[in-house]
C-alpha cells in the first residue's frame, strides 16, 4: 500500500479494529468490560441497535478502504460517527461527571480519530489515492 494511502486509510482501519469488538460487546456483553447492567428488554434492544449501527458503519468503512469509490463517503462518515460519540462524551463529562476509564479513554480517541478525519478531508491526502 502507498504511503499517501496509509496516511488517508489508517484512521478508518483502526475504527474498525475498535469499534466491531464494542458492538458486539454493547451487543451481547454488557459486563465485560463496562458497567452496563440493562435492567428490561427495551434496554437489551436499544444495546443490540447500537450494536447494528457500529457493524454497518464499520462496513462502510471497510469499503472505503477496499474500493476507492467509497473512501469520500466512508471518511465523511466516520468524521460524523467519531466527531458525533466524541462530543456526546464530553457534553456528558460537563454536564454528569467524570465517567470510568474505558469512556474517557473512547472520548479520546473518537475525537483524535474524528479529527484525524477532519485533517484528511481538508488535506492534499483526500484527492484521488
Amino acid at each position: 500500500m502507498k504511503q499517501k494511502a496509509i496516511i488517508t486509510k489508517i484512521h478508518l482501519v483502526i475504527s474498525v479494529i475498535v469499534v466491531v469488538p464494542a458492538a458486539f460487546i454493547y451487543g451481547f456483553d454488557f459486563g465485560a468490560f463496562l458497567d452496563l447492567n440493562p435492567p428490561t428488554l427495551d434496554d437489551k434492544n436499544f444495546y443490540k441497535a447500537i450494536m447494528g449501527l457500529y457493524l454497518a458503519f464499520s462496513l462502510l468503512w471497510i469499503q472505503g478502504v477496499l474500493k476507492s469509490k467509497f473512501l469520500n463517503v466512508a471518511l465523511i462518515s466516520n468524521v460524523l460517527f467519531m466527531l458525533g460519540l466524541g462530543f456526546g462524551r464530553v457534553i456528558s463529562t460537563v454536564l454528569d461527571g467524570l465517567p470510568s476509564m474505558p469512556y474517557l479513554l473512547g472520548m479520546v480517541g473518537e475525537l483524535v480519530l474524528g479529527f484525524y478525519g477532519l485533517w484528511i478531508l481538508n488535506s492534499k491526502y483526500s484527492k484521488k489515492v
